[in-house]
């Protein structure tokens, strides 16, 4: 475990140099240097690239400091917590999945996931009974929530890699939920907090605004 955070807080401050050095080269761009190196195919499964997002976030894309960054666990929870970043990456056990995110715009991306499961994280802070939602914050404001029967069942991760490299903040360093079989409205990015609540009928930003609450494809 320890290996594995040292291994991961490396990557990341790779991950923001090479962001920092791309940014000073005219013409060049973190993306087109994880481009190079992603993975493209995985168990015979052709994967989309880091390049094939399209640019929707309601602010533009966040950059945190990744040595101050705190995910709390919160609200319906017998022991509210407060990770650092390695406490996620490097004391959780990762998954890797190969999903297809759908926006609503009408494209989509399949990627290969690694994360942590939201599950793990919630059962360390204990929700308490009467919980049966769970809300995500982001960086930018941005707020979405999602069934804990879903989160739990379908295993959901909270992913700080895509094909093979830590994400970029372009697509929701540290973090990004990966909400299989939903729409790209409910993938959240740059997850600061997670809060269990009984609130089942909460809206989001863009579920305030029509969108489906559910979020089903």
């Amino acid at each position: 475990m320890v290996r594995k955070a040292i291994a991961l807080g490396i990557l990341f401050a790779a991950a923001v140099a090479v962001a920092g050095a791309c940014l000073a080269r005219e013409g060049s761009s973190n993306l087109e240097d994880l481009a190079a190196v992603e993975i493209r195919e995985y168990e015979g499964e052709e994967l989309s690239s880091v390049t094939d997002f399209r640019e929707n976030s309601v602010k533009g894309a966040q950059r945190i400091d990744l040595e101050s960054y705190r995910l709390k666990i919160d609200g319906l929870v017998e022991n509210p917590l407060e990770y650092a970043l390695g406490e996620v990456t490097g004391n959780h056990q990762s998954h890797q999945k190969v999903v297809t995110l759908y926006c609503v715009e009408g494209w989509c991306v399949k990627m290969l996931w690694e994360g942590v499961l939201v599950k793990d994280l919630i059962e360390e802070a204990k929700a308490s009974p009467e919980a049966n939602t769970v809300i995500f914050y982001a960086q930018d404001g941005y707020t979405t929530s999602l069934p804990l029967d879903y989160i739990v069942g379908k295993s959901v991760l909270l992913a700080y890699e895509m094909n093979g490299v830590v994400l970029p903040p372009e697509r929701g360093a540290p973090f990004q939920l990966v909400a299989e079989s939903k729409w790209g409205y409910k993938w959240i990015k740059w997850v600061t907090r997670i809060e269990l609540s009984d609130d089942a009928d909460y809206q989001g930003y863009w579920e305030s605004r029509g969108f489906s609450n559910d979020g089903d494809l």
